[in-house]
Protein backbone atom coordinates (compact mmCIF):
# COMPACT_ATOMS: atom_id res chain seq x y z
CA UNK A 1 0.00 0.00 0.00
CA UNK A 2 0.72 3.47 -0.49
CA UNK A 3 2.77 5.25 2.36
CA UNK A 4 0.87 7.89 3.75
CA UNK A 5 0.95 10.90 6.16
CA UNK A 6 0.21 10.43 9.84
CA UNK A 7 -1.86 13.06 11.43
CA UNK A 8 0.90 12.79 13.88
CA UNK A 9 2.99 15.99 12.53
CA UNK A 10 3.31 14.63 9.14
CA UNK A 11 5.09 11.72 10.11
CA UNK A 12 4.82 8.44 7.36
CA UNK A 13 2.93 5.56 8.68
CA UNK A 14 2.18 2.20 7.32
CA UNK A 15 2.04 -1.72 7.79
CA UNK A 16 5.72 -2.89 8.71
CA UNK A 17 6.56 -3.84 4.89
CA UNK A 18 6.44 -0.43 4.07
CA UNK A 19 8.85 0.71 5.99
CA UNK A 20 10.81 3.37 4.46
CA UNK A 21 13.63 1.52 2.52
CA UNK A 22 16.30 3.63 3.29
CA UNK A 23 15.85 5.29 6.59
CA UNK A 24 18.06 7.51 8.31
CA UNK A 25 18.83 7.57 12.11
CA UNK A 26 16.49 9.55 13.97
CA UNK A 27 13.46 8.80 11.41
CA UNK A 28 9.93 7.98 12.85
CA UNK A 29 7.76 6.15 11.10
CA UNK A 30 4.19 5.24 12.42
CA UNK A 31 3.65 1.78 12.31
CA UNK A 32 -0.37 1.17 11.63
CA UNK A 33 -0.10 -3.01 11.39
CA UNK A 34 1.72 -2.75 15.48
CA UNK A 35 -0.50 0.54 16.31
CA UNK A 36 2.79 2.27 17.43
CA UNK A 37 4.97 4.99 16.60
CA UNK A 38 8.11 3.51 15.62
CA UNK A 39 11.96 5.31 15.18
CA UNK A 40 14.76 4.29 13.45
CA UNK A 41 18.22 3.63 15.56
CA UNK A 42 21.68 2.34 14.41
CA UNK A 43 20.28 -1.20 15.13
CA UNK A 44 16.93 -0.98 13.30
CA UNK A 45 13.30 0.33 13.97
CA UNK A 46 12.26 0.30 17.31
CA UNK A 47 9.01 1.32 19.44
CA UNK A 48 8.95 4.79 21.00
CA UNK A 49 6.74 3.89 23.60
CA UNK A 50 7.67 4.07 27.53
CA UNK A 51 11.43 3.82 28.49
CA UNK A 52 12.02 0.16 28.98
CA UNK A 53 14.88 -2.60 29.21
CA UNK A 54 16.49 -4.39 25.86
CA UNK A 55 14.80 -7.26 24.59
CA UNK A 56 17.57 -10.34 24.78
CA UNK A 57 19.34 -10.88 21.35
CA UNK A 58 19.10 -13.77 18.91
CA UNK A 59 20.84 -16.24 17.15
CA UNK A 60 24.07 -16.15 18.84
CA UNK A 61 26.92 -17.64 16.77
CA UNK A 62 30.45 -18.58 18.06
CA UNK A 63 33.41 -18.78 15.60
CA UNK A 64 37.20 -20.30 17.11
CA UNK A 65 39.70 -17.51 16.86
CA UNK A 66 43.17 -19.66 16.86
CA UNK A 67 46.33 -18.66 14.82
CA UNK A 68 48.66 -17.02 16.74
CA UNK A 69 46.73 -17.57 19.72
CA UNK A 70 49.48 -17.91 22.75
CA UNK A 71 48.82 -21.40 25.00
CA UNK A 72 45.81 -20.81 26.99
CA UNK A 73 45.17 -17.36 25.55
CA UNK A 74 42.25 -18.49 23.28
CA UNK A 75 40.16 -16.62 21.47
CA UNK A 76 36.47 -16.52 19.95
CA UNK A 77 34.13 -14.36 17.99
CA UNK A 78 30.75 -14.20 18.71
CA UNK A 79 28.25 -12.57 16.81
CA UNK A 80 24.42 -12.38 17.45
CA UNK A 81 21.40 -10.81 15.39
CA UNK A 82 20.01 -7.69 18.17
CA UNK A 83 16.12 -7.76 18.96
CA UNK A 84 13.91 -5.22 18.31
CA UNK A 85 11.12 -6.06 19.95
CA UNK A 86 12.06 -3.70 23.41
CA UNK A 87 14.11 -1.11 24.47
CA UNK A 88 17.20 -0.05 22.12
CA UNK A 89 20.00 -1.24 23.61
CA UNK A 90 23.35 0.85 24.06
CA UNK A 91 26.05 -2.28 25.31
CA UNK A 92 26.03 -6.21 24.54
CA UNK A 93 27.85 -8.78 27.29
CA UNK A 94 29.32 -12.11 26.07
CA UNK A 95 29.54 -14.44 28.75
CA UNK A 96 31.37 -18.50 28.28
CA UNK A 97 30.68 -21.53 30.04
CA UNK A 98 32.49 -22.45 31.40
CA UNK A 99 35.17 -19.91 32.99
CA UNK A 100 32.78 -16.70 32.49
CA UNK A 101 35.08 -15.06 30.23
CA UNK A 102 33.33 -11.72 28.71
CA UNK A 103 33.91 -9.40 26.52
CA UNK A 104 31.42 -5.69 26.32
CA UNK A 105 30.94 -3.86 23.09
CA UNK A 106 28.42 -1.35 21.47
CA UNK A 107 27.75 -4.13 18.06
CA UNK A 108 28.23 -7.55 17.10
CA UNK A 109 30.52 -9.55 16.95
CA UNK A 110 32.50 -9.62 20.01
CA UNK A 111 35.47 -11.09 20.96
CA UNK A 112 36.51 -12.93 23.74
CA UNK A 113 39.88 -13.86 25.00
CA UNK A 114 41.90 -15.67 27.89
CA UNK A 115 40.11 -19.24 26.82
CA UNK A 116 41.86 -22.18 28.17
CA UNK A 117 43.30 -24.18 24.93
CA UNK A 118 41.23 -27.66 24.25
CA UNK A 119 38.37 -26.55 26.06
CA UNK A 120 35.17 -26.70 24.60
CA UNK A 121 32.65 -23.60 25.42
CA UNK A 122 29.42 -22.07 24.80
CA UNK A 123 28.40 -18.24 24.76
CA UNK A 124 25.46 -16.32 25.82
CA UNK A 125 24.79 -12.20 25.04
CA UNK A 126 22.92 -9.81 26.99
CA UNK A 127 21.67 -6.07 26.28
CA UNK A 128 21.78 -3.28 28.21
CA UNK A 129 20.98 0.35 28.30
CA UNK A 130 19.94 3.09 30.80
CA UNK A 131 17.20 1.40 32.06
CA UNK A 132 18.22 -1.56 32.81
CA UNK A 133 19.62 -5.06 31.51
CA UNK A 134 18.24 -7.85 29.40
CA UNK A 135 17.57 -11.50 30.29
CA UNK A 136 20.56 -13.70 29.18
CA UNK A 137 19.87 -15.05 25.16
CA UNK A 138 19.92 -18.41 24.00
CA UNK A 139 23.26 -20.20 24.23
CA UNK A 140 25.18 -20.94 21.05
CA UNK A 141 26.89 -24.22 19.94
CA UNK A 142 29.53 -25.69 21.72
CA UNK A 143 32.64 -24.56 20.62
CA UNK A 144 36.61 -25.68 21.52
CA UNK A 145 38.85 -22.73 21.91
CA UNK A 146 42.78 -23.69 20.15
CA UNK A 147 45.55 -21.97 20.14
CA UNK A 148 49.53 -22.92 19.77
CA UNK A 149 50.88 -25.78 21.72
CA UNK A 150 52.52 -25.72 25.45
CA UNK A 151 55.87 -25.35 25.26
CA UNK A 152 57.00 -28.89 25.37
CA UNK A 153 60.57 -30.05 27.37
CA UNK A 154 63.69 -31.28 26.52
CA UNK A 155 66.34 -34.26 27.43
CA UNK A 156 69.79 -34.89 25.76
CA UNK A 157 71.98 -37.68 25.71
CA UNK A 158 75.33 -37.66 23.70
CA UNK A 159 76.81 -39.75 21.19
CA UNK A 160 79.77 -39.16 18.92
CA UNK A 161 79.46 -35.20 17.28
CA UNK A 162 75.90 -36.17 18.10
CA UNK A 163 72.93 -35.82 21.23
CA UNK A 164 69.86 -37.54 20.98
CA UNK A 165 67.32 -35.20 21.91
CA UNK A 166 64.52 -35.85 23.77
CA UNK A 167 60.91 -33.93 23.58
CA UNK A 168 58.14 -34.96 26.17
CA UNK A 169 55.60 -32.65 24.79
CA UNK A 170 53.41 -30.32 26.30
CA UNK A 171 49.79 -30.24 25.64
CA UNK A 172 48.58 -29.70 22.04
CA UNK A 173 46.68 -26.05 22.48
CA UNK A 174 43.63 -28.36 20.78
CA UNK A 175 45.49 -28.81 17.67
CA UNK A 176 47.41 -31.86 16.98
CA UNK A 177 51.06 -31.19 16.75
CA UNK A 178 52.88 -31.26 13.20
CA UNK A 179 56.26 -30.82 14.03
CA UNK A 180 59.30 -29.78 16.69
CA UNK A 181 62.21 -27.26 15.88
CA UNK A 182 65.27 -28.17 17.83
CA UNK A 183 67.92 -25.28 18.36
CA UNK A 184 71.63 -26.00 20.06
CA UNK A 185 73.24 -23.26 22.67
CA UNK A 186 76.36 -22.67 21.32
CA UNK A 187 74.05 -21.88 18.05
CA UNK A 188 74.98 -24.91 14.83
CA UNK A 189 72.14 -25.62 12.73
CA UNK A 190 68.55 -25.22 13.52
CA UNK A 191 66.77 -29.16 12.74
CA UNK A 192 63.27 -30.04 12.68
CA UNK A 193 61.88 -33.45 13.32
CA UNK A 194 58.09 -35.18 13.89
CA UNK A 195 59.49 -37.46 16.08
CA UNK A 196 59.91 -37.21 20.03
CA UNK A 197 63.34 -38.49 19.58
CA UNK A 198 65.92 -37.32 17.36
CA UNK A 199 69.52 -37.39 16.96
CA UNK A 200 70.91 -33.95 16.37
CA UNK A 201 73.98 -33.83 14.60
CA UNK A 202 77.02 -31.40 13.32
CA UNK A 203 78.30 -30.74 16.95
CA UNK A 204 81.82 -30.56 17.91
CA UNK A 205 83.35 -33.40 20.66
CA UNK A 206 84.75 -32.16 23.07
CA UNK A 207 81.90 -28.76 23.59
CA UNK A 208 78.94 -28.52 25.94
CA UNK A 209 75.40 -28.00 24.40
CA UNK A 210 72.49 -27.82 25.57
CA UNK A 211 69.03 -27.54 23.58
CA UNK A 212 65.45 -25.72 23.58
CA UNK A 213 62.88 -27.20 21.15
CA UNK A 214 59.35 -25.40 19.67
CA UNK A 215 56.35 -27.39 19.13
CA UNK A 216 54.05 -26.28 16.05
CA UNK A 217 50.55 -27.22 15.11
CA UNK A 218 47.88 -25.11 12.47
CA UNK A 219 47.67 -22.80 14.98
CA UNK A 220 51.61 -21.76 15.23
CA UNK A 221 54.53 -22.18 17.26
CA UNK A 222 54.55 -22.63 21.07
CA UNK A 223 56.98 -20.72 23.39
CA UNK A 224 60.74 -22.58 23.94
CA UNK A 225 61.47 -25.16 25.94
CA UNK A 226 63.77 -24.56 29.17
CA UNK A 227 67.09 -25.16 28.03
CA UNK A 228 67.67 -29.19 28.34
CA UNK A 229 70.01 -30.60 30.48
CA UNK A 230 74.32 -29.80 29.31
CA UNK A 231 75.90 -33.21 27.46
CA UNK A 232 79.83 -32.65 25.69
CA UNK A 233 79.64 -35.00 23.01
CA UNK A 234 82.73 -37.52 22.15
CA UNK A 235 83.58 -40.29 20.43
CA UNK A 236 83.26 -42.75 23.21
CA UNK A 237 81.05 -43.29 26.82
CA UNK A 238 82.11 -43.28 30.23
CA UNK A 239 80.41 -46.37 31.70
CA UNK A 240 79.72 -47.27 35.63
CA UNK A 241 79.05 -50.77 36.25
CA UNK A 242 77.91 -53.11 38.80
CA UNK A 243 79.19 -56.92 37.92
CA UNK A 244 77.76 -59.65 40.73
CA UNK A 245 78.36 -63.38 39.80
CA UNK A 246 75.82 -66.11 40.34
CA UNK A 247 75.82 -67.53 43.97
CA UNK A 248 76.88 -71.08 44.76
CA UNK A 249 74.55 -73.83 45.85
CA UNK A 250 74.43 -75.44 49.33
CA UNK A 251 75.25 -78.97 49.89
CA UNK A 252 73.88 -81.70 52.06
CA UNK A 253 75.12 -82.25 56.05
CA UNK A 254 76.91 -79.31 54.78
CA UNK A 255 77.80 -75.76 54.44
CA UNK A 256 76.01 -72.75 52.66
CA UNK A 257 76.87 -72.06 49.57
CA UNK A 258 78.70 -68.59 48.26
CA UNK A 259 77.56 -65.82 47.38
CA UNK A 260 78.85 -64.78 43.57
CA UNK A 261 81.54 -61.78 43.44
CA UNK A 262 81.04 -58.17 43.00
CA UNK A 263 82.72 -55.83 41.53
CA UNK A 264 81.66 -51.86 41.27
CA UNK A 265 82.62 -48.30 39.94
CA UNK A 266 79.99 -46.99 42.41
CA UNK A 267 78.53 -47.21 46.12
CA UNK A 268 80.90 -50.03 47.12
CA UNK A 269 82.80 -53.02 46.08
CA UNK A 270 82.85 -56.66 47.02
CA UNK A 271 84.83 -57.20 50.29
CA UNK A 272 85.01 -53.57 51.00
CA UNK A 273 87.76 -53.13 48.65
CA UNK A 274 88.59 -49.44 46.79
CA UNK A 275 86.10 -48.98 44.15
CA UNK A 276 86.93 -49.76 40.49
CA UNK A 277 87.48 -47.20 37.64
CA UNK A 278 84.90 -46.24 35.20
CA UNK A 279 85.50 -48.07 31.43
CA UNK A 280 85.79 -45.48 28.29
CA UNK A 281 83.99 -47.14 25.60
CA UNK A 282 84.28 -46.01 22.02
CA UNK A 283 80.95 -45.36 20.66
CA UNK A 284 79.89 -48.29 18.41
CA UNK A 285 81.60 -51.01 20.22
CA UNK A 286 79.39 -54.10 21.15
CA UNK A 287 79.66 -55.14 24.54
CA UNK A 288 78.35 -58.56 25.49
CA UNK A 289 76.85 -59.04 28.99
CA UNK A 290 77.34 -62.40 30.60
CA UNK A 291 75.15 -63.08 33.69
CA UNK A 292 75.78 -65.84 35.83
CA UNK A 293 73.46 -68.93 36.37
CA UNK A 294 73.21 -70.24 40.22
CA UNK A 295 74.62 -73.28 40.69
CA UNK A 296 72.40 -76.35 42.11
CA UNK A 297 72.81 -77.79 45.48
CA UNK A 298 74.44 -81.26 46.15
CA UNK A 299 73.34 -84.28 48.41
CA UNK A 300 75.60 -85.64 50.90
CA UNK A 301 77.89 -88.16 49.10
CA UNK A 302 76.60 -87.38 46.15
CA UNK A 303 78.69 -88.10 42.77
CA UNK A 304 79.36 -85.75 41.46
CA UNK A 305 80.35 -82.98 43.97
CA UNK A 306 78.14 -79.60 43.22
CA UNK A 307 80.11 -77.08 41.15
CA UNK A 308 80.68 -73.46 41.96
CA UNK A 309 78.26 -70.37 40.62
CA UNK A 310 78.66 -69.04 37.01
CA UNK A 311 80.63 -66.16 36.12
CA UNK A 312 79.26 -62.59 34.77
CA UNK A 313 81.02 -60.69 32.48
CA UNK A 314 81.65 -57.19 30.55
CA UNK A 315 83.06 -57.80 27.27
CA UNK A 316 83.99 -55.80 24.12
CA UNK A 317 86.83 -54.66 21.83
CA UNK A 318 89.08 -52.00 23.25
CA UNK A 319 88.79 -52.68 27.08
CA UNK A 320 89.84 -55.53 29.89
CA UNK A 321 87.19 -57.75 30.30
CA UNK A 322 85.13 -57.40 33.49
CA UNK A 323 84.63 -61.09 35.30
CA UNK A 324 83.45 -60.92 38.70
CA UNK A 325 83.55 -65.19 40.08
CA UNK A 326 80.93 -67.43 41.10
CA UNK A 327 80.16 -68.19 44.19
CA UNK A 328 81.75 -71.28 45.97
CA UNK A 329 80.13 -74.29 46.44
CA UNK A 330 79.14 -75.45 50.05
CA UNK A 331 80.97 -78.36 51.41
CA UNK A 332 80.32 -81.47 51.35
CA UNK A 333 81.27 -84.94 52.24
CA UNK A 334 84.75 -85.22 52.23
CA UNK A 335 85.08 -82.35 49.84
CA UNK A 336 86.43 -78.65 50.57
CA UNK A 337 84.06 -75.81 50.10
CA UNK A 338 84.29 -74.16 47.00
CA UNK A 339 86.36 -71.10 46.37
CA UNK A 340 85.15 -68.30 44.28
CA UNK A 341 83.96 -64.55 44.31
CA UNK A 342 82.63 -65.78 47.77
CA UNK A 343 83.89 -68.92 49.83
CA UNK A 344 81.37 -71.92 50.50
CA UNK A 345 81.16 -72.88 54.14
CA UNK A 346 82.48 -75.95 55.82
CA UNK A 347 80.97 -78.99 56.62
CA UNK A 348 80.61 -79.97 59.90
CA UNK A 349 80.20 -83.94 60.05
CA UNK A 350 84.10 -84.00 58.16
CA UNK A 351 85.28 -81.18 59.04
CA UNK A 352 85.81 -80.31 55.67
CA UNK A 353 87.57 -77.27 54.89
CA UNK A 354 85.45 -73.49 54.18
CA UNK A 355 86.38 -72.33 51.06
CA UNK A 356 87.90 -68.65 50.68
CA UNK A 357 87.13 -65.47 48.26
CA UNK A 358 88.49 -63.21 45.85
CA UNK A 359 90.35 -59.66 46.90
CA UNK A 360 88.24 -56.97 45.36
CA UNK A 361 85.17 -59.72 45.18
CA UNK A 362 83.80 -61.16 48.27
CA UNK A 363 84.53 -62.66 51.88
CA UNK A 364 85.58 -66.27 52.69
CA UNK A 365 83.00 -69.10 53.97
CA UNK A 366 82.58 -69.88 57.67
CA UNK A 367 84.59 -73.04 59.54
CA UNK A 368 82.77 -75.64 60.96
CA UNK A 369 83.57 -78.19 63.43
CA UNK A 370 83.44 -81.99 63.58
CA UNK A 371 81.10 -83.36 66.69
CA UNK A 372 77.61 -83.72 66.93
CA UNK A 373 75.00 -81.84 66.10
CA UNK A 374 77.26 -81.72 62.40
CA UNK A 375 76.80 -78.27 62.18
CA UNK A 376 77.83 -76.35 58.76
CA UNK A 377 79.49 -73.01 58.17
CA UNK A 378 77.48 -70.15 56.34
CA UNK A 379 78.86 -68.91 52.86
CA UNK A 380 80.90 -66.57 52.53
CA UNK A 381 79.26 -62.59 51.38
CA UNK A 382 80.27 -59.70 49.79
CA UNK A 383 79.79 -57.64 52.43
CA UNK A 384 81.19 -59.61 55.54
CA UNK A 385 81.96 -63.25 56.03
CA UNK A 386 80.19 -66.63 56.49
CA UNK A 387 79.77 -67.13 60.19
CA UNK A 388 81.51 -70.62 61.83
CA UNK A 389 79.72 -73.33 63.35
CA UNK A 390 80.90 -73.35 66.89
CA UNK A 391 80.03 -75.95 69.30
CA UNK A 392 76.03 -76.31 68.39
CA UNK A 393 75.85 -73.08 66.78
CA UNK A 394 75.10 -73.08 63.11
CA UNK A 395 76.84 -71.07 60.71
CA UNK A 396 74.93 -68.15 59.28
CA UNK A 397 75.48 -66.96 55.63
CA UNK A 398 77.71 -63.85 55.56
CA UNK A 399 75.82 -60.21 54.58
CA UNK A 400 75.70 -59.09 51.08
CA UNK A 401 76.34 -55.36 50.12
CA UNK A 402 73.60 -52.46 50.46
CA UNK A 403 74.63 -50.48 47.77
CA UNK A 404 71.57 -47.97 47.04
CA UNK A 405 73.18 -45.21 44.75
CA UNK A 406 72.23 -48.30 41.71
CA UNK A 407 68.54 -46.99 41.02
CA UNK A 408 67.21 -50.21 39.68
CA UNK A 409 64.42 -52.54 40.27
CA UNK A 410 66.33 -54.64 42.84
CA UNK A 411 66.35 -51.62 45.30
CA UNK A 412 62.86 -52.66 46.63
CA UNK A 413 61.39 -54.16 49.67
CA UNK A 414 62.97 -55.53 52.64
CA UNK A 415 66.55 -56.55 51.20
CA UNK A 416 66.86 -52.91 49.20
CA UNK A 417 69.49 -52.42 47.51
CA UNK A 418 71.43 -55.38 48.70
CA UNK A 419 73.81 -57.56 46.25
CA UNK A 420 75.48 -60.97 47.38
CA UNK A 421 74.22 -62.76 50.64
CA UNK A 422 76.00 -66.18 51.45
CA UNK A 423 73.68 -69.57 51.98
CA UNK A 424 73.28 -70.34 55.73
CA UNK A 425 74.66 -73.95 56.89
CA UNK A 426 72.87 -76.87 58.03
CA UNK A 427 72.68 -79.53 60.80
CA UNK A 428 71.64 -82.84 61.61
CA UNK A 429 68.77 -81.71 64.23
CA UNK A 430 66.62 -79.30 63.49
CA UNK A 431 68.30 -76.06 64.34
CA UNK A 432 69.51 -73.83 60.82
CA UNK A 433 71.48 -70.90 59.94
CA UNK A 434 70.24 -67.69 58.83
CA UNK A 435 71.00 -66.43 55.07
CA UNK A 436 72.94 -63.32 54.53
CA UNK A 437 71.02 -59.89 53.49
CA UNK A 438 71.06 -59.80 49.76
CA UNK A 439 69.75 -62.87 48.70
CA UNK A 440 71.10 -65.89 50.60
CA UNK A 441 69.18 -68.75 51.44
CA UNK A 442 68.83 -69.93 54.73
CA UNK A 443 69.65 -73.72 55.67
CA UNK A 444 67.38 -76.29 57.09
CA UNK A 445 67.80 -79.19 59.48
CA UNK A 446 67.82 -82.84 58.99
CA UNK A 447 64.37 -82.56 57.19
CA UNK A 448 62.75 -80.16 54.90
CA UNK A 449 63.01 -78.36 51.04
CA UNK A 450 66.46 -76.89 50.88
CA UNK A 451 65.96 -72.84 50.41
CA UNK A 452 67.35 -71.59 47.64
CA UNK A 453 69.28 -68.11 46.90
CA UNK A 454 67.57 -65.53 45.26
CA UNK A 455 67.37 -64.99 41.46
CA UNK A 456 69.60 -61.96 40.63
CA UNK A 457 71.03 -60.73 43.78
CA UNK A 458 73.95 -64.11 43.58
CA UNK A 459 72.77 -65.29 46.63
CA UNK A 460 74.44 -69.00 48.27
CA UNK A 461 71.89 -71.57 48.28
CA UNK A 462 70.89 -72.86 51.91
CA UNK A 463 72.39 -76.13 53.10
CA UNK A 464 70.50 -78.93 54.27
CA UNK A 465 71.47 -81.00 57.70
CA UNK A 466 70.54 -84.72 55.83
CA UNK A 467 70.73 -87.19 52.88
CA UNK A 468 69.13 -84.41 50.70
CA UNK A 469 70.46 -81.44 47.99
CA UNK A 470 71.28 -78.62 49.38
CA UNK A 471 69.38 -75.12 47.80
CA UNK A 472 70.38 -73.67 44.31
CA UNK A 473 72.43 -70.46 44.34
CA UNK A 474 70.67 -67.58 42.90
CA UNK A 475 71.33 -65.64 39.81
CA UNK A 476 73.58 -62.92 39.14
CA UNK A 477 73.12 -59.29 37.33
CA UNK A 478 74.90 -56.90 35.72
CA UNK A 479 74.07 -53.10 35.85
CA UNK A 480 75.43 -50.16 33.69
CA UNK A 481 75.29 -46.63 34.47
CA UNK A 482 75.27 -43.95 31.60
CA UNK A 483 75.68 -40.14 31.98
CA UNK A 484 72.17 -38.12 31.44
CA UNK A 485 69.27 -39.52 29.45
CA UNK A 486 71.20 -42.32 27.32
CA UNK A 487 69.66 -44.71 24.82
CA UNK A 488 71.67 -47.54 23.35
CA UNK A 489 71.71 -48.30 19.75
CA UNK A 490 70.30 -51.55 20.36
CA UNK A 491 70.19 -54.27 22.94
CA UNK A 492 69.62 -57.92 23.78
CA UNK A 493 68.98 -59.68 26.49
CA UNK A 494 66.14 -57.51 27.47
CA UNK A 495 67.40 -55.46 29.54
CA UNK A 496 65.28 -52.85 31.72
CA UNK A 497 66.17 -49.35 31.44
CA UNK A 498 65.80 -46.77 34.26
CA UNK A 499 66.32 -43.01 34.13
CA UNK A 500 66.79 -41.61 37.65
CA UNK A 501 69.04 -38.95 39.14
CA UNK A 502 71.15 -37.62 35.84
CA UNK A 503 71.64 -41.63 34.77
CA UNK A 504 70.70 -43.69 32.85
CA UNK A 505 70.83 -47.04 34.23
CA UNK A 506 70.49 -50.99 31.87
CA UNK A 507 69.75 -54.18 34.14
CA UNK A 508 70.68 -57.24 32.41
CA UNK A 509 69.14 -59.94 34.60
CA UNK A 510 70.26 -62.23 31.74
CA UNK A 511 72.63 -62.50 29.30
CA UNK A 512 73.05 -59.95 26.36
CA UNK A 513 74.48 -57.54 24.75
CA UNK A 514 74.12 -53.73 24.44
CA UNK A 515 75.86 -51.06 21.68
CA UNK A 516 76.65 -48.04 22.55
Amino acid sequence: MAIRKSSVSGTPSGNTANRPASPQVGQTYFNGELGILEIYTSHGWFPTVAPQTPAAPTSVVATNQGTSRAYNNGQASVAFNVANTAGTPSTFTVTSSPGSYTATGSSSPLTVTGLQSSTQYTYTVTAANTFGTSNASSASSAVTATTVPQAPSVSAAVGNATATIVITPGATGGSAITGYTIVSNPATTTQTTSNTTYTFTGLTNGTAYTFTATATNANGTSDASASSNSVTPSSSQTVDYLVLAAGAGGSGYGGGGGAGGLRSTVGKTGRNSTLESSLSIANGTVCTIEVGSGSPGDAYGASPLGSNGGNSSISGNGFTTITSLGGGKGSSKDMAGGNGGCGGGGNGGWSSANGTGTSGQGYDGGTAVGNSPYAGGGGGGTGAAGAASTGTAIGHGGNGLQITEWATPTNTGANSGYYGGGGGGGSNDTRNGNGGLGGGAAGIGQSGSANNGTSNTGGGGGATGGHTNGGNGGSGIVILRFLGNYTASSTTGSPERVVNGGYTYYTFKFTGSITL
